[in-house]
């Protein structure tokens, strides 16, 4: 039975329960049981004829299929809140994520549900609160430390690397550091230079760290509650101009159990002439080129990488030998890239599957310009995926 039936159900029977039991006609122990008799047929008869209750029922079990809406913000802020409340070593510090409520408000109603000693507003020092961080995960706290931007987590890079990721390795398995650092990364819109990278391929390169990036709520969801529960640190990559974006998700994406698994890629488009790999904001990108694509009668599969360190390998690898043609998409620069690596693994185990030269769509290799037309130029946008496909189809362009 549906908790939402049995929840009415047994708010129907308090009430007859206590209207019985409250009567003034109660005289013996054999008057009471007609009554109780009696009150477990009119319930009995309430849940089976009740055309409220009987909706209920069918939308309980329809609702597997059918999808509600969630922003990614709210996505982030509700994984967070559930995390917190299951385990009391969970604690979120960062700037302005207490009072303010956060920078881009995924911290919102957590300081006055938790309060000042798990909602830790900190000063605008990265190196000195990733520091805390890290000393907490030793001794068995579990950190969700905010950076404002990835930007800023350059003030914290030796925490991050030297003491988070390396520790565990250094002291032969002794030392577990269940940390996360998450906040946005990569470009927003007309902030400069300075707070438009994309860190992906930097933390990608490093052992020790695990490095996630959502797509969607669902992915935002699953994966900061994996990240959270992790015995590893993670990087937890967002993007600024997704958190208002809405998704999709299902009844099982909203249960307080559901987690994603780390280094599991996940195919969004199915198809057989061309894959294309993306992960955060250029998934949806790669959608919609597959969706332009389709139109020429060519076939894209897209695949949202999810994880960037560990890389699904063998699920890039299973589309690359179906298709034939491999397209990478990402917003970062291109040398040393995640698409660069994704290039070598499919050149070191599915060469011999390739018919045409694999393509790499990244970010311009110059510092992120701040005029707006200027700063479209350097993203990648969806007409050079359609085009760097149709290239491998050899199509014109």
């Amino acid at each position: 039975m549906p908790r939402t039936l049995i929840f009415i159900t047994a708010q129907t029977k308090w009430s007859l329960f206590h209207q019985t039991w409250s009567s003034p006609n109660q005289s013996s122990p054999a008057s009471l049981n007609r009554e109780r008799n009696k009150m477990w047929g009119i319930v009995r008869q309430r849940v089976s004829s009740a055309p409220t209750l009987q909706r209920m029922l069918y939308a309980s079990r329809s609702f597997s299929s059918a999808a509600k809406e969630m922003t990614v913000r709210d996505a982030l802020n509700s994984a967070l809140d559930e995390e917190m409340s299951a385990d009391p070593t969970v604690f979120v510090m960062g700037e302005e994520v207490g009072e303010y409520q956060g920078a881009y408000k995924i911290t919102k109603g957590l300081l006055e549900k938790y309060g000042p000693q798990r909602v830790f507003d900190t000063p605008i020092t990265e190196a000195g609160f990733a520091g805390i961080g890290v000393g907490a995960a030793y001794h068995s706290l579990r950190p969700v430390v905010e950076f404002m931007t990835f930007n800023f987590s350059m003030q914290a890079i030796d925490h991050i690397i030297n003491s988070a990721a390396k520790s565990n390795y250094m002291s032969a398995g002794q030392i577990s550091v269940p940390i996360v650092f998450r906040g946005p990364n990569g470009a927003a819109a007309g902030v400069g230079a300075q707070h438009s990278q994309c860190y992906a391929a930097w933390f990608g390169s490093c052992p020790g760290l695990k490095v996630l990036c959502p797509y969607s709520s669902e992915d935002a969801r699953g994966l900061l509650k994996a990240a959270i529960r992790d015995p590893d640190p993670v990087v937890f990559l967002e993007n600024e101009l997704l958190y208002g974006e809405s998704f999709p998700v299902s009844a099982d994406v909203l249960d307080s159990d559901f987690c994603l698994p780390i280094g599991k890629a996940k195919i969004e488009r199915e198809g057989k002439d061309v894959t294309i790999t993306a992960f955060s904001k250029m998934v949806g990108h790669a959608l919609k080129a597959a969706e332009i694509l389709a139109k020429e009668g060519i076939s894209a599969e897209v695949i949202n990488l999810r994880t960037i360190r560990p890389l699904d390998r063998a699920t890039i690898n299973a589309s690359v030998r179906k298709t034939n043609r491999l397209v990478t998409a990402e917003e970062g620069f291109p040398q040393n890239g995640v698409g660069a690596e994704i290039c070598a693994s499919v050149v070191e185990e599915s060469f011999d599957y390739l018919d045409a030269p694999v393509e790499r769509i990244a970010g311009a290799d110059v510092p992120m310009p701040y005029a707006t037309n200027i700063e479209r130029l350097a993203v990648p946008q969806v007409e050079d995926i359609v085009r760097a496909a149709k290239r491998t189809c050899f199509r014109s362009v």
